[in-house]
């Protein structure tokens, strides 16, 4: 539908845009150029409105799974660590990794990084099988809206992404820099990048290899306010998975999986309390080095200090932050 706009109804075109100025990219809705033949009508019908329509059963099936399962924070690492791989350094698309889905590939999952995100996966898999979406754009809807499912932001995403297939996987040492597991962040020194600090580990991360400001970075740690750490995962605590495994805080009923070491109190809501919980410091907490740094690093501790101060400051940064997060290195 490549050809000049010869459209014989350019009010309906208006209106589309209108109603979903993503459709116009598909040029006009009835064109000589395309031929007698070629029903743009029901091209837009098809490649729009009735995407929308099985988007939209999906996201409800989704936050209905989010809610059930108390999943959301593993369903967030996992679109993390798909887009984490990205690398601004590199021109090629799907070379330079970012949110293409590679992540469902051995030749990432098996990435230190990444253990315990199979399990994100097999959560997912249903989802893929029922629905027409692939799996980039699946891992960052579910991402998305498991934060909005615990309190947080609605998220401006975008969807249409092209998957890329395993010969697209990031190698664990192909960026510059960075040992292992494709420059993904790490908990504790010593820092794969060999940065002496957690301040510069971050930024050589964040800044140099996936083009985030402080600001940015300070937000996007503030998704601590979720999730746990395990001793069978990342390694930085001494609780693994299920009954009498966890805290005070993460060893309740009703709150799924048992076990691990949580940032805040009430790690099932996202809010703002990873910027204040860590001032009790409660012993039954986690707070590591690359915690620590972004309230005694001068650049990172102006947005930690506000975002403490102001949810909705924290919010809107968060939002925007986590939207140009999801849609590293895609494909559209």
């Amino acid at each position: 539908m490549g050809g000049p706009c010869c459209c014989v109804v350019p009010a309906y075109d208006r209106f589309r845009g209108y109603v979903n100025p993503k459709s116009i990219r598909q040029g006009c809705c009835c064109c000589v150029a395309c031929g007698p033949a070629h029903d743009c009508h029901a091209d837009y019908y098809n490649n729009y409105l009735v995407k929308e329509e099985e988007h939209a059963a999906l996201k409800e099936e989704l936050k209905a799974f989010i809610s059930k399962m108390n999943n959301g924070p593993i369903l967030i690492r996992l679109a993390w660590h798909d887009s984490g791989t990205f690398d601004q350094r590199i021109p090629e698309k799907f070379a330079q990794g970012g949110a293409i889905g590679t992540i469902i590939f051995d030749g990432e999952m098996s990435f230190g990084a990444n253990a315990g995100l199979a399990k994100a996966k097999r959560y997912l898999e249903q989802f893929k099988a029922k629905h027409d979406i692939g799996w980039a754009d699946l891992i960052q809807m579910a991402s998305a809206l498991a934060v909005e499912v615990m309190g947080g932001p609605v998220i401006d995403m975008q969807y249409g992404r092209k998957d890329g297939d395993a010969s697209h996987c990031a190698g664990t040492a192909s960026r510059e820099g960075f040992k292992t597991h494709a420059g993904l962040p790490d908990a504790m020194p010593p820092f794969g990048c060999g940065a002496p600090t957690p301040a510069e580990h971050l930024r050589n991360v964040f800044t140099k290899k996936m083009g985030f400001n402080d600001e940015e970075i300070v937000a996007l740690s503030g998704a601590h306010t979720i999730g746990r750490t395990f001793q069978t995962r990342s390694g930085t605590c001494k609780f693994a998975e299920g009954p009498g495994q966890g805290t005070e805080f993460t060893n309740k009923d009703n709150m799924g999986m048992q076990g691990g070491m949580s940032w805040t109190k009430e790690w099932l809501t996202f809010d703002n309390s990873y910027f204040k919980d860590w001032k009790e410091k409660h012993a039954a907490l986690q707070w590591l080095p690359t915690d620590e740094c972004l309230f005694t690093d001068p650049g990172f501790k102006v947005h930690a200090e506000r975002f403490g101060a102001d949810q909705s400051a924290f919010f809107a940064s968060y939002a925007r932050a986590h939207k140009k997060l999801s849609e590293l290195g895609a494909v559209w």
